[in-house]
């Protein structure tokens, strides 16, 4: 069997590792120059580490990320609303990381040259449509360094080519651009002195004003680290039409995000001093799709971003992406037909995934943040005067279980 993989993003090559793990063939095609992306920060959680543990990964993790030690759900003005502890801190058998998303895919694409070999990857190919039938498929690229087209032939065909995927939008020609919530996203990383002692992470306000900020990886001084900060506003309609095309690499307004600093407080990292201080920030509006009634159609299947994207929430995008491969991965390897292995791979995590994208749509775990601030806009005192800690822990736990990142599930 050989297997054609459209993008070289975490789920791209992440499937890639794992099919060569399973003994099969296959070849990524990206549409850019480079193989590895820009972004900003990422959090990769117990049940996606364990996946990258399983190929071999988690010492290349451990080189460019830091394992996450805790995480503070607080008010916008700076109360604490609830402290988890996470990871190997939370009594999970493998850690949770915080690292740069080019980072993460430069360990993944190191990985796939490994072991697959130097052409595994081809760069510079933008798939401009394919064809199936009984005996294969035929995926037709514009290579961008020959000027030509080129048909690469293979079994299966999979997307993992992002929100805007090429693939997704010839099998739903009619599903126009993805779905806005009317919240712009600013984000960065800077050289910050570590905070908390260096291993937590913040996540202040809720959907329509939020901070988040951590370190995600070691700084160029002791006592420093990289630290990756966001700040989310509603600025526009939920449902409408993205302001601009959502893009990792868009510079940002900083005039404009500046206009909204002030309505956080936080009381252990100068966030205004950490933007200023930051080079390079950026922008996108805050989108998702909505969910598919298939990804599998013959021969053809979606994975990752391209399958569901979602809101940035509960730090399960790369994760889902992540755990997408592994099953698929496992039913081409345990089942002849490659349609009947796609069809199992779909009905493995088409629904689990819709349920977060939906989820995500109603603030994901950070609800217990959208539902302290609803009773309690201006602050508090004293949080149990606000809510009960049950009403809290539901909200949270409930997220995790239905997102796969249960200590249950990650531990089996």
């Amino acid at each position: 069997m050989k297997v054609v993989i459209v993008g070289a993003g975490i789920g791209g090559l992440t499937a890639a590792l794992r099919l060569h793990h399973e003994g099969i063939e296959c070849v990524v095609h990206e549409q850019s120059e480079r193989g590895t992306g820009l972004g900003v920060g990422i959090n990769a959680l117990p049940h996606a580490v364990k996946e990258l543990a399983a190929l071999g990964l988690l010492d290349a993790l451990d080189e460019v990320g830091i394992r996450t030690r805790e995480l503070f759900y607080t008010h916008r003005l700076g109360q604490v609303i609830l402290r988890r502890p996470c990871g190997l801190d939370a009594g999970f058998t493998l850690p949770q990381f915080c690292l740069h998303r080019g980072r993460l895919q430069g360990v993944l694409l190191r990985a796939v040259w490994d072991r697959l070999g130097p052409d595994a990857v081809q760069t510079e190919h933008r798939l401009v449509g394919f064809d199936q039938d009984a005996h294969g498929v035929r995926a037709h690229f514009a290579d961008r360094r020959s000027g030509t087209e080129i048909t690469v032939p293979g079994d299966v065909l999979v997307a993992a080519d992002g929100i805007h995927s090429a693939v997704r939008s010839l099998l739903f020609p009619a599903e126009g651009p993805p779905r806005w919530n009317g919240v712009m996203m600013w984000r960065g990383a800077t050289d910050w002195p570590e905070f908390d002692g260096g291993r937590s992470m913040i996540v202040a306000g809720g959907t329509a004003a939020k901070l988040v900020i951590y370190p995600i990886a070691p700084g160029l001084s002791t006592g420093t680290r990289l630290t990756n900060w966001a700040v989310c506003i509603r600025t526009g309609q939920t449902g409408a039409a993205p302001p601009e095309r959502q893009d990792w690499a868009k510079p940002g307004d900083r005039a404009e995000l500046g206009r909204y600093l002030g309505r956080f407080r936080s009381p252990v990292v100068d966030h205004v001093a950490l933007v200023e201080a930051t080079e390079e920030i950026f922008e996108f509006p805050m989108c998702d799709r909505d969910p598919l009634p298939a990804w599998s159609h013959g021969r053809v299947t979606l994975l990752g971003d391209a399958a569901h994207p979602m809101y940035p929430m509960g730090s399960n995008g790369a994760g889902q992406a992540i755990l997408d491969a592994t099953s698929l991965g496992h039913n081409l390897a345990r089942h002849a037909d490659p349609a009947e292995a796609l069809a199992a791979y779909e009905a493995d995590r088409l629904a689990a995934t819709g349920e977060i994208v939906l989820r995500n749509r109603q603030g994901g775990p950070e609800n217990v943040i959208d539902e302290v601030e609803r009773r309690a806009p201006d602050g508090f005192s004293r949080l149990e005067d606000v809510i009960d800690a049950a009403t809290l822990e539901a909200i949270v736990t409930g997220y995790a279980q239905a997102s796969g990142g249960s200590q249950q599930q990650v531990n089996k």
